[in-house]
């Protein structure tokens, strides 16, 4: 199975975009009332959340990445 890189920015969107259609899918299934304006907020919140941690990450894996000066993986163990 190929590797990929991690993204918790569309991780934490993924998962409030989840959390937005069980609570809708709960009203109409009768489970629960949700009011209409519920999704608002929350998808605006998580949006706005998911950017901040977007950005944390770039900068994270940049300042790790900066120190680098080379690209073999495992080159800045000691042999």
């Amino acid at each position: 199975m190929l590797r990929h890189e991690l993204q918790p920015g569309k991780l934490v969107t993924g998962t409030l975009l989840i959390l937005v259609g069980v609570l809708y899918a709960g009203d109409a299934r009768g489970a629960w009332e949700t009011p209409w304006f519920v999704a608002i907020p929350l998808v605006t919140g998580g949006l706005f959340l998911a950017g901040a941690v977007g950005f944390l990450t770039g900068r994270v894996r940049r300042r790790r990445t900066s120190g680098r000066t080379t690209d073999e993986p495992g080159a800045d163990r000691a042999a």
